[in-house]
């Protein structure tokens, strides 16, 4: 009898054991659901005020994902007030998981479902993983914005160009544009804008036949740099480009012309030179033939008197005859004396000597 006494206690005190421990993991689980339900029961108290379709589950969920709950439920009450109905929670959460940002897409499909403009869900999430700004481009469709040509930030200069007449003109423009949702995906930025806008001014402003034509009506460059299509390929529609200033510069064609003028100039000269030294060398060559000529006529008198000697010895050739020959060359250069010496005191016509 003893020993089922003892029993009987030791079956009680295991009882009690287990009870105690039940106890505990009871108080353990309401201590977490407690606390779980505290840090969403805000949350979801908004989500159940504002028919966000969020559920408690979902909540504690997004935190096992790595979600925070907090930038969901926002995000999904602004869809949900706005009329956006078609926007999951998960694809919330797939767009935040992917690195994207949820808050500015979701303010972005807002402002352009409230200005009923074109733009779905895919196309705002697939703008905003590619690294564009969605909200700063509807804002940009709904509100255009002005860009500078040439942009001040990077250059402060102008637009030069030259017209028909060879009158530089110095330009700047302003340039209205207006996001382009469905080229904003691969479209060029602004830079390209300008770049082509600076083209196309200049262009305009070279066939204009005079620069006077150009300051009497800059809105025909305007109008001819619009009808050429800059727009393509980029993510902006180009409303309205206006010429903010003109001003004028060089004479470019007149600094061209005497450029011009001067190499020409030169190679005049170069021809003038190359002509005259030609004409030196040739000078020089008819002095050589010249001196060649005079010794060719001394070797010929050399053979003179060999010729008088012959003809004395085969009897061609008289005493009377030689003399003769004598008084003759004499006489010769008596009258080649007497002529040079009168060419050198000849009088003149005043009576002046020479």
């Amino acid at each position: 009898m003893t020993t089922d006494l003892l029993l009987l206690a030791q079956g009680g005190e295991g009882a009690g054991a287990l009870i105690w421990i039940g106890v505990a993991a009871l108080c353990l689980f309401l201590l977490i659901f407690v606390a779980v339900f505290l840090r969403y029961a805000g949350l979801w108290i908004q989500c159940k005020f504002t028919h966000a379709n969020v559920s408690f589950f979902q909540l504690v969920i997004m935190t096992i994902r790595k979600v925070n709950p907090a930038v969901i439920v926002r995000c999904q009450i602004m869809a949900t007030q706005a009329g956006l109905t078609d926007i999951s929670t998960r694809a919330m959460e797939a767009h935040y998981l992917a690195g994207g940002d949820i808050t500015k897409v979701i303010r972005a499909l807002v402002a352009a479902h409230r200005a009923n403009l074109d733009i779905d869900w895919q196309t705002a999430q697939a703008i905003d993983l590619a690294g564009r700004d969605v909200l700063d481009a509807v804002r940009t469709s709904v509100y255009p914005k002005v860009i500078d040509c040439p942009d001040p930030k990077k250059s402060a200069g102008t637009l030069d160009a030259v017209a028909g007449d060879g009158i530089q003109l110095k330009a700047r423009a302003r340039v209205t544009v207006r996001t382009n949702i469905r080229q904003l995906i691969g479209g060029a930025t602004e830079e390209t804008v300008i770049a082509r806008v600076g083209q196309g001014i200049v262009q305009a402003i070279g066939s204009t036949p005079t620069y006077a034509d150009v300051l009497e009506n800059p809105d025909m460059i305007s109008q001819t740099v619009l009808n050429q299509g800059l727009e393509a390929q980029t993510a902006f529609e180009i409303v309205s480009i206006d010429i903010a200033d003109i001003d004028v510069g060089d004479n470019i064609g007149a600094r061209l012309q005497a450029d011009q003028a001067e190499a020409d100039m030169r190679v005049a000269q170069a021809k003038a030179e190359g002509k005259r030294a030609e004409a030196i060398a040739q000078e020089q060559q008819m002095v050589a033939t010249t001196q060649e000529n005079r010794a060719k006529v001394v070797l010929a008198e050399a053979e003179v008197p060999d010729a008088i000697a012959a003809a004395f010895r085969d009897n061609r050739l008289g005493l009377l005859d030689y003399y003769e020959l004598k008084n003759v060359q004499a006489d010769t250069k008596m009258r080649a004396s007497i002529a040079g010496e009168r060419d050198e005191v000849a009088p003149s016509v005043d009576g002046d000597t020479r």
